[in-house]
């Protein structure tokens, strides 16, 4: 596997964005008021206190006809859902407990998918459908990787290593329409037994991406801290990622790809 590393665009786009999208939320802002009526009271839009919001302007956000409900309870920490639509079922790591769950739509019913899952974090399909998931450590030299479930159920190893050196714990990831992978690698997962193996760090803070074709790794950014959540815009020109241990507030960075 051949690795190389090739940065994506600067952080200046970004901060232009930023102005575009203040204002254009500032105008979308000044409809809230009008809107107020057409939503739904508090109690059936976030019901049992499952919802609590920390911010005001989070009361603000109007879901008309939609509610936010409870799907189920027994995890312990839950992270990187993905909706499998053709079965109408759920997937979430349950990553303290080294497993992932499934919820059912139809049975409304919840279950071990698959345990262990090396303490898989992040989770995504891809565009045959199939399931891949950024997986943490087992032992010092088990995990670390990014996976993929065949329709077969049989597991292939898109990437665990970028230089000889293994990632530190792959946390999430997306799939671009041309098939590559693109994750981040932070090493929240690394400094204790509570999410995997206690290990030292091998690598940088990267965000990466997996060639779907050839599966080359290539790191594309290294100068985040803690880089967590990424996605792209709807036209994939430009990749959204969040710096984590930024100070003294996280942020999100936006790249022209």
């Amino acid at each position: 596997m051949n690795d190389e590393q090739r940065p994506v665009g600067s952080r200046r786009q970004f901060l232009k964005q930023s102005l575009v999208c203040s204002a254009a939320a500032a105008g979308a802002a000044s409809l809230l008021p009008q809107l107020a009526n057409a939503t739904q009271p508090l109690d059936l839009r976030y019901p049992s206190g499952a919802v609590k919001a920390l911010d005001d302007s989070f009361l603000q956000l109007r879901l008309f006809n939609a509610s936010v409900e409870k799907l189920a309870d027994g995890i312990r920490w839950a992270e990187g859902p993905v909706w499998f639509g053709d079965g109408r079922y759920l997937l979430v790591s349950d990553i303290p407990n080294n497993r992932i769950m499934r919820w059912d739509e139809i049975s409304q019913s919840l279950a071990v998918y698959r345990q262990p899952s090396n303490y898989a974090n992040g989770l995504v399909r891809d565009r045959q459908g199939r399931l891949i998931a950024c997986e943490g450590s087992t032992t010092q030299d088990v995990g670390r990787r990014i996976t993929r479930t065949e329709h077969d159920g049989s597991i292939t190893v898109l990437a665990d290593t970028f230089e000889g050196k293994r990632f530190n714990s792959p946390n999430d990831l997306v799939v671009k329409r041309d098939g590559s992978v693109w994750f981040t690698d932070p090493p929240f997962q690394t400094g204790n037994f509570y999410e995997g193996y206690k290990i030292e760090p091998e690598l940088p803070h990267g965000v990466y991406r997996i060639d779907g074709e050839t599966q080359q790794v290539t790191r594309v950014i290294d100068d985040l801290a803690g880089p967590n959540g990424l996605c792209f815009s709807p036209d994939e020109k430009t990749l959204y990622t969040v710096e984590g241990r930024a100070k003294p507030h996280r942020l999100v960075w936006a790249y022209q790809v």
